[in-house]
């Protein structure tokens, strides 16, 4: 496939002096995060992206259960698989699919890495453990945090800086942490060298409600009210986190660890977790805040004036970290932005030449490239192709909590996969996406990930053709999801009153048949791909899902792709006269 990508040597040429490379992170996701009142129907809902190249699509599932007494649970890196320790199970943990638990509780993320010396390499709690261990634990979002936060001061935290989308039914929050780093000393009592910086700074606030937030790889808390506000409490008091009043956390010494390093000698009321912790430079501004601007743009007015921070010109000129939007927004809303390539504005990835012939809204990496002794860079969109797998987590206070949670789950790249609904509640996952069918270097025929891996790099190679056909069978297959979630609600919550158990089973089987289902119906589109583009040409259809026939019952004869002419025109410029056709005399 990739010799189909590649339709001259002139072609191969320009396209490797304008591919790009990814930022030095083994993930870059994108977050929104959507409130009650921000949204069509009263839901709360949070998206999450795990933007890797070796995170392979799939859906996890734990089942959750009764624990004895010393039992124990391996921490590994989610970013290498590396050991980490062993911890405590708790005497009970909750069942979990994907990313939300059977209380509606979700969880997602985005790395923005921060001051590198931060990094405690002591630490034991990576971000992977504390999201799925919080989901294990936790029956509110509040719970989610205060779990994060102990995990952290009692084992220490192992990763680069994060941010983490926490929700459930009722509310929505966004939490920023970063290490340490690494400070030895001798334990009094042991003898033993231990880092006296164990633990993490950390500030979490609540999205007020009406509003929506988003973050993409880099810190967006800036500000917020300390503890002698009665809506603000430390990690001192956490016992306190439940108190509704309370609208923000933070760890005790996010401040004084600041001053202590040197990064901040201003008042406490100024101090600003993300420009202390995660100084803004170009790369933040135009690699990751971008995709939080090209959201927000769509829905809330005023968000031009922003253009030049994104651009990376005025890092001063700040977005707010949350906006009130213009109308209320929807899961198709949420499926929509993750789709974004920054199409209409002057960052559109079709328009400038690194698209190639064929309006491809992608580069390879890596991120940014040197030519003549210079760095040169590219965009970086939201939908991409390095995408393992993405969901728009979707919980609802006003469902029985098995069917009021639903995580529309999609794999591979957002821009041509299809989201499936699945409820929190299901007992296990449809076989086309569980973990085990394949990985990210085993192929297995049947598993969503390969799947639609194969149509979405059938199509890269002639981008501004194929995705009109992707679309088209996208469209139908949401709408169809759409359509009969709903219907499935309503039956489901009617036949809980009276049998929960069956209602559950129901919800099971549907998402398992629907996601399924959409998968084989990808393969045929694969096959229909192939057949209608194969060589460069195209097909004439039958408009039956099929092809033409002559009367004679041969292919009817395809048309080709011609060059635009901006492509023509560059061959042109760099090889002259050596393709001129001569006139006939």
């Amino acid at each position: 496939m990739k010799n189909n990508l590649i339709l001259s040597r002139i072609s191969l040429l320009f396209y490797v002096l304008s591919s790009i490379i990814f930022i030095n992170k083994t993930d870059a996701c994108t977050n929104y995060l959507v409130t009650k009142g921000a949204s069509v129907d009263g839901s709360t809902m949070i998206s999450y992206a795990a933007d890797s190249h070796v995170r392979y699509g799939e859906l996890y599932f734990r089942q959750g259960g009764k624990w004895e007494a010393g039992t124990m649970i391996n921490i590994r890196d989610r970013g290498t698989n590396k050991y980490l320790g062993m911890i405590p199970q708790a005497a009970e943990t909750y069942t979990v699919i994907g990313f939300m638990n059977q209380f509606q509780v979700s969880i997602g993320e985005s790395t923005y890495g921060g001051r590198p010396e931060l990094t405690d390499t002591t630490g034991m709690m990576d971000y992977g453990s504390l999201m799925f261990i919080a989901l294990d634990r936790s029956k509110t979002a509040r719970e989610a945090i205060k779990i994060i936060a102990e995990l952290v001061e009692k084992y220490g935290y192992y990763s680069s800086g994060e941010s983490f989308s926490i929700a459930d039914k009722d509310e929505v929050w966004i939490m920023e942490i970063i290490g340490k780093g690494t400070e030895f000393e001798i334990d009094k009592k042991s003898g033993e060298k231990i880092n006296k910086n164990k633990g993490a700074s950390w500030v979490a606030l609540r999205i007020p409600d009406g509003y929506v937030s988003a973050h993409a790889n880099h810190a967006r808390i800036t500000t917020f009210p300390l503890e002698n506000n009665s809506t603000s409490i430390s990690s001192k008091n956490l016992s306190q986190i439940n108190n509704p009043n309370v609208e923000c956390v933070y760890s005790f010494d996010v401040i004084d660890f600041a001053k202590k390093k040197g990064y901040y000698s201003g008042s406490n009321e100024d101090f600003s977790f993300s420009d202390i912790y995660a100084p803004m430079d170009f790369s933040a501004a135009r690699f990751c805040e971008i995709r939080v601007w090209s959201m927000f743009k769509e829905i809330t007015s005023g968000m031009d004036k922003y253009i030049d921070y994104v651009e990376g010109l005025n890092l001063k000129n700040r977005m707010p970290l949350y906006v009130k939007p213009d109308r209320k927004l929807s899961v198709a809303d949420l499926i929509r932005f993750k789709r974004d390539h920054l199409e209409g504005t002057k960052f559109d990835m079709t328009k400038d030449f690194g698209a190639m012939p064929y309006g491809l809204p992608y580069r390879w990496r890596p991120l940014t490239w040197k030519y003549n002794g210079k760095t040169y860079f590219n965009e970086r969109a939201t939908a991409t192709q390095q995408t393992g797998f993405s969901f728009i987590a979707q919980m609802r206070s006003f469902y029985p909590d098995p069917i009021g949670g639903i995580l529309w789950f999609s794999v591979d790249d957002a821009a041509s996969t299809v989201y499936v609904p699945i409820y929190c509640g299901s007992t296990g996952v449809p076989k086309s996406y569980a973990e085990g069918n394949g990985d990210m270097l085993t192929y297995s025929a049947d598993a969503a990930f390969w799947v639609f891996n194969k149509v979405a790099n059938y199509a890269y190679s002639h981008y501004d053709l194929m995705i009109k056909d992707i679309q088209k069978e996208q469209s139908k297959l949401e709408t169809k999801h759409f359509s009969l979630s709903k219907e499935m609600d309503q039956e489901a919550t009617d036949l809980y009153k009276t049998d929960p158990t069956r209602a559950i089973e129901n919800i099971t089987k549907f998402s398992q048949a629907n996601a399924d289902f959409t998968v084989r119906s990808w393969e045929k589109l694969f096959q229909f791909l192939l057949v209608k583009y194969i060589d460069g040409n195209i097909k004439q259809e039958d408009g039956k899902r099929g092809f033409k026939r002559n009367a004679n019952g041969f292919p009817a004869s395809p048309t080709n792709v011609d060059y635009p002419d901006e492509w023509k025109q560059v061959i042109i410029e760099k090889t002259g006269d050596k393709f001129l056709m001569p006139e006939k005399k």
